[in-house]
């Protein structure tokens, strides 16, 4: 039952991504469930740019091939599929952060397209996000594209398990919500550890004082368990025998 409650909140998230509103870069979107999309990621004013970028990218490696192995020629003969397959994988990317996690989709097909499509779902839970890196190297450049890679928190984890997209509309907008939302859950969880130890009761002389509330006032005129009656006895009798001692001490050192 577990499961297919989650895969109906899935398929209701998803239906509310392909909405109008939430197709905007950027678009805040305000509901009541707990699958809330605090800000979803546009890759739709992205797509020619970032299949010219590949598109060069391929026919570079295309030309070095031909010069070397002489596969190339056939690598410049794939190109019209290879921007298919750049196409359909652009536009069906999913970018969104919600409450918990960073959720990323996307549907690809594979090398020759009429044997199916490939699909990548990814889920990086907040509290392990460490930062998020806005990269471009030297071609990306030329083509105006950026690549948003998602750090881990966990230190024994290698860097080739972070999360990597390319081609956002606007990165540094997507860094700004997911570190903004990070601090304030953070922030809301640190404030409620401090009230719950605030209001953790102390122990105070053997009995729990709760905060807000002076201990009790001393007690005069107390009552002596016998136990206690025993031990002042046999501190009394130990100083009377120093006392013994100290005077014998002197009276040695009065006759020497």
């Amino acid at each position: 039952m577990e499961t297919r409650d989650s895969v109906v909140e899935i398929e209701s998230l998803e239906k509310g991504l392909l909405s109008e509103e939430s197709s905007k870069n950027g678009d805040i979107i305000e509901e009541e469930d707990d699958t809330t999309v605090i800000y979803t990621a546009s890759f739709q004013e992205m797509e020619e740019n970032f299949v010219k970028y590949q598109t060069t990218q391929w026919v570079l490696y295309s030309l070095l091939s031909i010069l070397f192995w002489g596969i190339g020629v056939l690598m410049l003969l794939y190109v019209p599929v290879r921007r298919f397959i750049l196409r359909k994988d652009i536009q069906s990317r999913k970018l969104y952060v919600t409450r918990d996690a960073i959720i990323y989709k996307a549907t690809r097909p594979v090398a020759f397209p009429c044997f199916g499509v490939l699909k990548k779902e990814k889920y990086v839970l907040l509290p392990s996000v460490a930062d998020i890196v806005i990269e471009q190297g030297y071609l990306e450049s030329f083509f105006g594209v950026y690549s948003v890679r998602i750090e881990n928190a966990g230190v024994r984890r290698p860097p080739s398990d972070d999360l990597k997209i390319q081609g956002i509309t606007n990165p540094s907008a997507f860094r700004k919500a997911v570190l903004n939302h990070l601090s304030k859950v953070r922030t809301e969880a640190f404030t409620r550890q401090i009230y719950v130890n605030e209001g953790a009761p102390s122990m105070t002389g053997g009995h729990p004082q709760v905060a807000g509330m002076s201990p009790p006032k001393s007690i005069k005129h107390d009552v002596i368990a016998p136990g206690e009656l025993g031990l002042l006895q046999k501190l009394e009798e130990v100083g009377t025998s120093i006392k013994r001692v100290q005077k014998l001490i002197e009276e040695q050192q009065s006759q020497a």
